[in-house]
């Protein structure tokens, strides 16, 4: 779905800087809030109750800091697309062997199929706890509706982008409501935002699976994708401008992102942890927010679950043709893709695995999948025959090359603590 908008002549004030206020943030509004939506799948559900229950407001800091990360890693994705025309899959192809295209892509793959696995049960699990609908039946039900979202895409990209903003937009109403009945201590809130702690070895673990839930391989691959020729600016200049745009669309994006994010942790912690209830399975917390808030937090809780799953799964099945287009240039049909990548979790769901258990497995393979899209994002970004005037500063190299290292040295970590 890499539509182009027309060249108007009031895209070209934008561009040119003759159009001033927030009109002309408008027509740029949409392809970071298709991002956005990877960053609040129910995946992230599974680790941010399990941190709030467990360690109460601790660890606020690590979805903060996640989130002020993937402004960061968005933006160069974003960059990405307006320098050069391509994805960074394409990119990629372009400009490395072969053989290492073709491991970027499987690697690709298997993060999309963990990332469609948390995305998936999350939703048949919103339908089972909302309407009390088996398992396997909600699981044809999700199914069903997210070929229907697919489907959208024939209507073209902003028809897509209004509908997945406006999922958005419901979840965002359905956790503002839990916390305001969380009532939760704002002083703790605070001190779990700005005072960076772990408790123990558990809390480490948490803490990256909460980052691999955040900072989404699949979104950086589809940002690149999604701006990518959509506008297409004229000159240096209006490359320029196009970023500063794009820019404020990812801030505006990632700031709804990550206030879902905290609103998760902080109802865990406001509700459960306060009880001395470590709550790891979203059974569990749905049936406790029934009791301890009333039924209406509780459906407003999978309502979010069910929406978040549906809006996400549709993302990644197209993240999915993103990668598989620009690693090796192949492309099998969207609705194919989207039947194959469904046997996983459906798998799951007719042997009875513990669907938040799986959730939270999905978050931790998805953690070792960030490097190997952030690697070469930020190599291909600081090149500057590649990038021109878009470049990285060397500021933002340095940063982007420690988020980078901060990311492979928590999952070694991850790894020596599995196993």
């Amino acid at each position: 779905m890499n539509e182009k908008i027309p060249h108007s002549e009031k895209i070209d004030n934008v561009l040119d800087g003759k159009t001033k206020g927030f009109k002309q943030i408008l027509p740029f509004l949409g392809p970071a809030f298709i991002a956005a939506v990877a960053y609040i799948d129910p995946g992230n559900f599974a680790t941010n109750i399990a941190a709030g229950s467990e360690y109460g407001y601790l660890l606020l800091w690590v979805v903060a800091a996640s989130n002020l990360l993937a402004v960061l890693i968005q933006s160069l994705a974003a960059k990405l697309g307006i320098a050069t025309g391509k994805n960074l899959p394409e990119v990629a192809r372009e400009r490395f062997p072969k053989k290492v295209s073709f491991f970027l892509w499987i690697q690709a793959e298997l993060v999309i199929m963990a990332t469609d696995l948390a995305e998936f049960i999350g939703a048949a699990l919103g339908l089972y706890l909302l309407f009390n609908i088996p398992m396997i039946p909600a699981a044809i039900i999700t199914a069903i509706v997210s070929f229907a979202i697919l489907e959208f895409q024939r209507y073209g990209y902003k028809t897509f982008e209004a509908i997945i903003s406006g999922l958005v937009v419901m979840v965002v109403l359905a956790f503002a409501f839990q916390t305001f009945l969380a009532d939760p201590e704002m002083h703790s809130v605070a001190m779990g935002v700005f005072y960076p702690a772990f408790e123990d070895a558990q809390s480490i673990m948490l803490a990256t699976g909460i980052l691999g839930a955040t900072v989404m391989p699949h979104a950086i691959y589809l940002h690149s994708s999604l701006i990518q020729n959509r506008i297409i600016p004229k000159n240096e200049k209006q490359k320029k401008k196009l970023f500063r745009m794009e820019f404020i669309d990812i801030l505006f994006a990632m700031f709804v992102a990550g206030a879902i994010n905290m609103c998760m942790l902080i109802i865990a912690a406001a509700v459960f942890h306060t009880q001395g209830l470590d709550i790891t399975d979203l059974k569990d917390a749905y049936h406790q927010l029934d009791i301890s808030l009333g039924s209406f937090a509780a459906i407003s809780f999978g309502l979010g679950l069910l929406i978040a799953g549906l809006a996400s799964s549709s993302v990644g099945t197209m993240s999915g043709d993103v990668v598989m287009q620009g690693f090796i240039k192949q492309h099998i049909p969207i609705y194919l893709r989207r039947f194959v990548t469904m046997i996983p979790p459906l798998t799951i769901i007719i042997f009875g695995i513990n669907a938040t258990e799986a959730l939270i497995v999905s978050q931790v393979i998805l953690s070792f999948g960030i490097a190997f899209a952030l690697i070469p994002l930020i190599m291909f970004t600081s090149d500057k025959k590649l990038m021109g005037n878009l470049v990285n500063h060397k500021i933002t190299t340095v940063v982007s090359w420690l988020v980078a290292l901060l990311i492979i040295t928590l999952n070694v970590y991850l790894i020596f603590y599995s196993f």
